[in-house]
């Protein structure tokens, strides 16, 4: 190429870069405008939106009110709960023991933890983090954990009830299971469970404002918890504005849910989870995002969208655009697409929100020809 060629190339590559630019911004634009109107939709105070595409953030946003009571703006530091996300985290602590050598998903739990029941003894941890295992749950009718804050009294408790049904014969969304890993994790590991994930997870990722808490604890910057239902009786009605939620986490019962964000630090995780820096091995993803085969053949999930579930990670199982999905509170999720490059973490501070919902079209503005399969309104 001569020095007359190359003269006229560099203006053509210069407007190749400014329409790429001005391609994002006017995506970046409508993205703003999606979410703002589900938003206003769903009356949602306020909202962290990270997009992530090849190992970069393409768009960290915040939108609306961090505190409704003092009319806080949020920021990029508020702190959002994402409640049952935090089981994604257990996931990959316990693939990280794996690595170490220090277990087998495919151990009884019973290999670990002493003094269970005989019906327990032959339940997997891979039964347990697929919630399959068929545990009595450690939740009370009234959405409350047992034991009035003590695990011993928990555990006791949950160990008198019944196998609620045969070991794989389906998917139920069960907490006690949980409990155990956070017991199997800090014995394995040497230390807490909240601090090996904090060590091995947090830092590592460079999550700086990350951490576990609930709605007793202080956080500086918490976005806090608003719902759009009141209890009357024994039933909830809907109200027209949100009111304030309480959402308490003991410390044993903090590998259910207990973590507190950013879409920033979640975007960073994200990256380092994909990146090789929380688990080494390909394979140990592969496992990870893997759902549970239920023993009718079929996958298990929460509804036709996140249709079934792997070690701590609900997954979107379908042929075009599969996903792994984790979400919390009806109020936070984190779609990673498996075979688009394309991840994306939505935080918010209304319980019932369900940002799983309209994901799929958030992502339509990145992946030409996804279609959503929930409703989104």
């Amino acid at each position: 190429m001569n020095l007359k060629q190359l003269s006229l190339l560099v203006p053509f590559i210069g407007m190749l870069s400014t329409s790429a630019v001005a391609q994002q911004n006017n995506v970046s634009d409508s993205v703003d405008v999606f979410l703002k109107n589900k938003m206003e939709q769903r009356h949602i105070p306020a909202l962290q939106v990270s997009i992530i595409r090849g190992g970069k953030v393409l768009k960290n946003t915040t939108y609306g009110v961090a505190n409704l009571e003092y009319n806080i703006k949020a920021s990029d530091e508020s702190m959002f709960s994402v409640n049952s996300i935090t089981k994604a985290f257990v996931g990959i602590a316990v693939m990280q023991l794996v690595e170490a050598g220090k277990l087998k998903i495919t151990d009884p739990v019973s290999k670990y933890i002493d003094s269970l029941p005989d019906t327990w003894k032959k339940i997997t941890l891979q039964q347990v983090l697929t919630h399959t295992s068929g545990l009595p749950d450690i939740m009370t009718p009234d959405e409350q954990v047992m034991g009035k804050g003590l695990e011993s009294m928990a555990m006791a408790e949950v160990k008198k009830l019944p196998l609620e049904f045969a070991v794989g014969d389906k998917f139920s969304y069960n907490q006690t299971g949980y409990v155990l890993l956070g017991q199997i994790i800090t014995k394995l590991s040497g230390m807490h469970f909240t601090k090996f994930i904090e060590e091995r997870q947090f830092k590592v990722a460079g999550m700086k404002l990350t951490r576990f808490g609930d709605s007793f604890d202080v956080i500086p910057n918490y976005a806090g918890a608003y719902r759009m239902t009141k209890q009357l009786g024994d039933d909830y009605i809907r109200t027209k504005t949100p009111g304030i939620g309480y959402m308490q986490f003991p410390e044993f019962f903090r590998t259910a849910a207990g973590i507190l964000s950013t879409s920033t630090d979640m975007a960073n995780w994200i990256i380092a989870l994909k990146t090789g820096k929380l688990l080494k091995e390909k394979s140990s993803i592969e496992a990870l995002w893997t759902p549970a085969i239920l023993n009718n053949g079929k996958v298990g999930g929460f509804n036709r969208l996140t249709n079934g579930y792997a070690l701590g990670w609900p997954t979107v199982t379908r042929e075009k655009h599969p996903a792994v999905a984790p979400v919390g509170g009806g109020r936070s999720a984190v779609f990673v697409y498996l075979k688009d490059d394309l991840s994306i973490v939505v935080l918010t501070n209304l319980m019932g929100s369900n940002p799983d919902q309209f994901i799929d079209a958030l992502a339509g503005f990145y992946i030409q020809d996804i279609r959503t399969s929930f409703p989104t309104k």
